[in-house]
């Protein structure tokens, strides 16, 4: 019997390129092309794929559902059999209808891509360990951005995104690259 997959892609939205916004220094730039290969595998997989957008209550944010910023980017956009998922929190199943809808679908590894890895991935990626759901953190489809420490100091993105992935691995999830999850895909669904 194979291994049943869903893609999970969170806040892969417009506004993510407001780098300043959310502290400058974006890492891992390829992470959109590497969504976009995830993305591709799981359309032609027949695999589902959930999208994930926020919906800030901040002011200030890009990211508000009146800002341009607040549209998916176009590597991604959701075709219409697949669902979307809209939050206020950082957590994707926090207020909304994501526990149920991957209940539904009976998989059993959910794939996590997207942004931002130490914000939205993280927390939804520790929901989902918790809830008991095999989860799968693809390192390089996911970025994050320069964090400012209690006292000013700036930690810089790839030290960011690195200690967030560890803080993920092996308690709440898997982390492994796009070209190694699709081998694992490959070999589980033969």
């Amino acid at each position: 019997m194979s291994e049943k997959y869903l893609l999970l892609i969170i806040d892969s939205q417009k506004g993510i390129d407001d780098a300043e916004y959310w502290g400058g220094n974006r890492n891992n730039l390829d992470a959109e092309k590497n969504i976009a290969l995830m993305l591709d595998l799981f359309r032609k997989s027949g695999f589902p794929v959930i999208h994930v957008q926020h919906c800030s209550n901040n002011s200030h944010s890009p990211l508000r559902p009146d800002q341009i910023g607040h549209a998916f980017k176009e590597t991604n956009e959701p075709k219409e059999e697949e669902l979307v998922v809209q939050k206020t929190e950082t957590n994707a199943f926090v207020n909304t209808n994501l526990t149920d809808a991957i209940l539904a679908l009976h998989i059993d590894s959910i794939v996590i891509t997207g942004f931002i890895t130490n914000n939205s991935v993280e927390a939804t990626a520790r929901m989902s360990g918790n809830l008991g759901f095999n989860t799968i953190v693809i390192s390089d489809a996911t970025a994050t951005f320069n964090k400012i420490g209690l006292h000013g100091e700036v930690y810089d993105s790839a030290l960011v995104h690195a200690i967030s992935l560890a803080n993920l691995n092996e308690e709440y999830a898997s982390i492994v690259s796009t070209q190694s999850l699709i081998e694992i895909m490959t070999r589980d669904t033969k």
